[in-house]
């Protein structure tokens, strides 16, 4: 998190102190770096110069369009799961030919629309959905590019949620089905069989499970051609994990211990890959998401009240379980901060939201600087899996987004009214 940061005790976007946004637009209040968006996606794409690659953005991060133009731009692909996703990538310009099409349960209708807009690949998860490929490319007189979704029953070593690469989840095909349903594909009309997928799940923060995986799809790649199915490209999806504990550094700020708070940077998740996948000769697919947008992100929220039960001290805030689901959903941690640091006083509160859910929380037992009734406080690494998730739970607006590049400051999505949710 090298764009937002403290300059003495007052917490800066770039050049715009974060105060002034929600002077000016409200809280609850997505913003956006700009500089750290741009830095993030080059550091990955940078780690692959030198190999034919080529970086697929996951919209499934956070899809919002003016950060989909910015990476359109940059020369960014698209990993997208639905049609909702693909019309977003296309209309932000991304050329449809660097867009691949994951997801367990696509629908036909979503099939025919990829199909006729000429998308790169599928990732298809099954025997029954190369079927369906196959028939809506025939019936629209195109043939579809496929890769299949192995899964390589490597433990990511990440929460069980989000976790997709043990025999036990529903995504992909099983190893030992591989070759079986690659000579099922090779035999479908309309098909052509080019690539291999595997992701293996989110927020991974130890190289080896990336370097497993890279083996195991190069081995895979191997063995596919001496039984003459040749394939030019492989994705090993995404998953790099992001700093969440202790992203942000300051002498006035607690500091939370936890193991695996720091993960490598991306350019050593690629470093662990690149031997085996070079060996290949394959284009090289990835889909970063979170490592592109988490830390670019941070959620304003203002505190409304502070109370004690005389077991619990709570921080009441304007956001909530809607505006960020993450905590509520599977207990995802995000540091919070003052936006102005007023005490170097610390207390251990529960922040929770206006939501009617006791799970309507952002933290719990956690120590924060003191603060007050009207005081700002930042959720950081919000840029990914925040405003995506968000609802009109409660009869709530979903908060309005900022991108904020260098001095400069645009609403990127206008707050919600409440006349918009009749």
């Amino acid at each position: 998190m090298k764009s937002i940061a403290y300059r003495e005790y007052e917490l800066y976007c770039e050049e715009v102190p974060v105060r002034e946004l929600a002077e000016e637009f409200g809280t609850p209040l997505y913003v956006y770096s700009k500089q750290e968006i741009l830095e993030n996606f080059r550091a990955i794409d940078g780690a692959l110069s030198g190999i034919d690659h080529l970086v697929c953005y996951a919209l499934k991060a956070n899809s919002n369009h003016a950060i989909l133009k910015l990476l359109a731009e940059e020369g960014a692909g698209a990993d997208v799961v639905s049609v909702g996703e693909l019309q977003m990538a296309l209309k932000a310009g991304i050329d449809p030919q660097k867009v691949t099409f994951a997801g367990v349960g696509k629908r036909e209708d979503e099939i025919e629309e990829a199909v006729r807009r000429g998308i790169f690949s599928f990732n298809v998860e099954s025997a029954q959905e190369l079927q369906v490929i196959s028939r809506v490319a025939l019936r629209e007189g195109k043939t579809a590019r496929i890769a299949l979704r192995i899964n390589p029953n490597i433990d990511a070593e990440s929460h069980p949620y989000i976790s997709t690469g043990l025999r036990e989840h529903k995504f992909g095909i099983d190893a030992d089905k591989a070759l079986e349903t690659y000579r099922h594909a090779a035999g479908l009309p309309s098909l052509e069989v080019t690539g291999i997928h595997s992701h293996i799940g989110s927020q991974i923060v130890k190289v080896e499970p990336f370097r497993q995986a890279a083996e195991f799809l190069s081995q895979m790649v191997l063995t596919l051609r001496e039984a003459g199915i040749g394939l030019t490209h492989i994705d090993v999806g995404g998953g790099i994990g992001v700093k969440y504990v202790n992203a942000l550094e300051h002498e006035a700020l607690p500091k939370e211990s936890t193991e695996n708070a720091a993960p490598p940077e991306p350019s050593a998740f690629v470093a662990a890959m690149r031997p085996p996948l070079e060996g290949t000769g394959c284009s090289v697919w990835v889909e970063p998401g979170r490592s592109i947008v988490a830390n670019a992100g941070l959620l304003l929220t203002k505190v409304l009240y502070t109370k004690e039960n005389g077991v619990k001290r709570f921080v009441i805030v304007d956001g909530g379980m809607n505006d960020l689901l993450r905590p509520s959903l599977y207990n995802a941690y995000h540091q919070i901060v003052p936006v102005k640091i007023e005490s170097y006083e610390t207390e251990q509160v529960d922040i929770v939201g206006p939501v009617c859910e006791t799970g309507d929380f952002f933290a719990r037992n956690r120590l924060l600087n003191r603060v007050k009734p009207q005081n700002l406080l930042a959720v950081l690494s919000t840029g990914a899996y925040g405003f995506v998730n968000a609802s009109n739970y409660n009869g709530r607006p979903r908060p309005a987004e900022i991108l904020v590049s260098g001095d400069r400051v645009r609403i990127v999505r206008q707050r919600e009214t409440l006349e918009q949710l009749l």
